[in-house]
C-alpha cells in the first residue's frame, strides 16, 4: 500500500461533493481500525461538501462480506460510488491470502458489474501497528484517500 499521507494534501483538484450519494459498507472486524477509516471517509465527504442525507453507512461481519454488503447498496440504486473500508492482518495461516483474493478479486467484479464505482478500502498489512498507523496514524487516515477517489470518480460519470 502507498504510504501518502493524503489526510496534509491540499486537495484543490477534488471535485465538491454536493449532491452526489455514497454508500459506505464497512467491516466489524478489526473495528478498531475501520472505525477509524470511517471516520477518515465521513470527515473528507462532508469537507468536500457531501450532505449526511447522502451517506448511507452500513456494516458486515468481516472482510470478506465487504463485497455482499457493497452489492446490496448498488442494487438500491442511488449510489453515486460505493466505499469498501476493512483490515485483514497477516496471521500465522493462509486465512490472510485467502480473504485478500477474495475481497480484492470481488470488489473488482462489483466495479465490472455494475455502472458505479467501488472504492477498495480495504487495510492489508502484516501488523497491528502498520494499521493503526494508516488509520489516523503516522501515514494519514487511508479512510480520506478512499473517499477522494470515490468522490473523483463518481465526478467522472
Amino acid at each position: 500500500m502507498a504510504t501518502t499521507n493524503l489526510s496534509e494534501n491540499n486537495n484543490n483538484d477534488i471535485p465538491v461533493a454536493d449532491g452526489m450519494r455514497f454508500g459506505i459498507v464497512v467491516s466489524e472486524w478489526n473495528n478498531e481500525i475501520t472505525e477509524k477509516l470511517l471516520e477518515g471517509v465521513l470527515n473528507t465527504l462532508r469537507k468536500h461538501g457531501a450532505k449526511d442525507d447522502n451517506i448511507r453507512v452500513i456494516h458486515v461481519p468481516g472482510s470478506f462480506e465487504l463485497t455482499a454488503g457493497a452489492r446490496f447498496l448498488a442494487e438500491k440504486k442511488d449510489n453515486d460510488a460505493v466505499i469498501c473500508l476493512g483490515c485483514v492482518i497477516q496471521g500465522e495461516t493462509p486465512h490472510f491470502t485467502y480473504i485478500c483474493q477474495g475481497v480484492t478479486q470481488g470488489i473488482t467484479q462489483l466495479n465490472i458489474d455494475y455502472g458505479i464505482p467501488f472504492i477498495f478500502g480495504v487495510l492489508t498489512t502484516n501488523t497491528l501497528q502498520e494499521a493503526k498507523d494508516r488509520a489516523g496514524g503516522i501515514h494519514g487516515n487511508k479512510g480520506d484517500e478512499a473517499a477522494v477517489t470515490a468522490i473523483k470518480m463518481a465526478a467522472l460519470r
